[in-house]
């Protein structure tokens, strides 16, 4: 339904191979994955620990992930592109996401009142909610029920892959015991039970164990911790001049997050062709597309669902194609292993137009502008999805002995045709 709020967006590109991009959830799953070590117990397999509750340091941890993820992505829009101010954004969003599916399809054409109220309702869930978890108790299990709610409705509308679902664990720290206790059993010996033991402990003072006040030495200094590598991410957070999924650490520990900064107005595709023809300016020439597994390419092919499966090639050719090919350079290694053949490539495709014969002698990038069909219109009466214009060639006809240089400049090992 709405924009989400996930660090996707905007990254930059590092050059290599099939090409690699430092990305906003790949520093958010390892921040969250660093607080998940703090809030289990060390040294048993058991759901609950044994003497004392989960420190609320580390709980406070997750809540201040959730704060900066929202937070980020709600101040990195307000001072990006205009039309987040002008509430205009969800015009274009649905059909210029990095993979639609068919839910995006229908809501594109949604009136233009309900994308203004959509992104009154994004800046209220990333600038205003956030606050709820410094105004206590019920007012951060609302923050909790809001963020949650806000992420299956971005599941629904999009295909962000495992973001949303990774954005929903930090919020479960909003929720306490009295909360979630409906969830679980209230029998004798029962996690109820289990959980207010470990609670009358703390609370009456009762002797511990030697391993839980080395425990509580840890996690007050994981605190310290985070309070320290939080400052530069507060100082870029009330800069006008924010910069948004970035690590002042390398160890990503405390990141700064944001998404969408900016929103591109027309959807711009890479289209992958193949021929078998010895000349490829001959205009005899027979050019095959390869389809991607869920990237727009076939007209008539239904977007897809994904969520929560990543296929990161195809979030690649959508950043591609509103660059250049030599912003890209993978983009003609991946051409280079199509026109070898190389199965550990071609199982990244959803087809292959070369299947059971020759491999095709050349390869090219054809540059189109893809718009959603109009529902019940003439183009989707005819069963397509989508209707595209030509812009232009993207990349040239390229062939395998023609790469051969390019290849060894850059240290890759040469395709060998199958």
């Amino acid at each position: 339904m709405l924009l989400g709020s996930q660090p996707g967006g905007g990254a930059r590109i590092q050059t290599c191979r099939f090409g690699t991009r430092s990305t906003g959830w790949e520093s958010q799953l390892l921040e969250t994955g660093f607080l998940g070590i703090f809030l289990c117990p060390l040294w048993t397999l058991s759901r609950l620990p044994r003497h004392t509750p989960p420190s609320s340091i580390v709980i406070w941890g997750f809540r201040w992930l959730i704060f900066r993820i929202m937070l980020g992505a709600g101040l990195i829009k307000i001072r990006g592109d205009r039309c987040w101010r002008e509430l205009t954004c969800m015009d274009y969003h649905y059909e210029t996401q990095p993979v639609p599916n068919p839910i995006a399809y229908f809501m594109h054409r949604s009136p233009w009142w309900f994308h203004q109220f959509e992104t009154l309702v994004n800046h209220f869930i990333e600038l205003v909610v956030p606050f709820f978890l410094f105004l206590g108790r019920r007012m951060c299990i609302v923050h909790g029920l809001l963020q949650i709610l806000f992420q299956v409705l971005l599941i629904i509308s999009g295909n962000l892959s495992f973001l949303n679902w990774l954005t929903i664990v930090p919020s479960i720290a909003c929720f306490d015991d009295v909360s979630l206790g409906f969830l679980f059993s209230s029998g004798r010996g029962g996690v109820k039970e289990r959980v207010a033991q470990m609670q009358l402990k703390e609370a009456t003072g009762e002797q511990l164990p030697l391993g839980c006040y080395v425990r509580k030495v840890v996690n007050i200094s994981f605190g310290l911790l985070i309070a320290y590598l939080s400052i530069p991410v507060v100082l870029n957070l009330l800069n006008s001049r924010q910069v948004m999924n970035t690590s002042f650490n390398p160890l990503r520990i405390v990141n700064t997050y944001g998404a969408f900064g900016s929103i591109t107005k027309e959807r711009t595709e890479v289209i992958l062709q193949g021929t078998s023809s010895l000349d490829p300016n001959d205009p005899a020439a027979v050019w095959e597309e390869f389809d991607f597994k869920c990237k727009p390419g076939d007209l008539k092919r239904r977007p897809c669902f994904i969520t929560p499966y990543h296929y990161r090639l195809d979030w690649l050719m959508w950043f591609a194609a509103f660059q250049t090919y030599e912003q890209n350079e993978w983009i003609i290694h991946l051409a280079g292993k199509l026109l070898a053949q190389e199965e550990e490539t071609l199982s990244l495709m959803a087809t292959n137009p070369f299947a059971g014969r020759a491999p095709p002698r050349w390869i090219r990038g054809e540059h189109f502008k893809y718009k959603f069909s109009q529902p019940g219109g003439k183009h989707a009466s005819e069963g397509r999805w989508w209707i595209r214009k030509r812009i232009g060639p993207y990349f040239p006809p390229i062939n395998l002995q023609g790469l051969k240089k390019f290849y060894e400049d850059r240290n890759w090992p040469y395709p060998v045709r199958h």
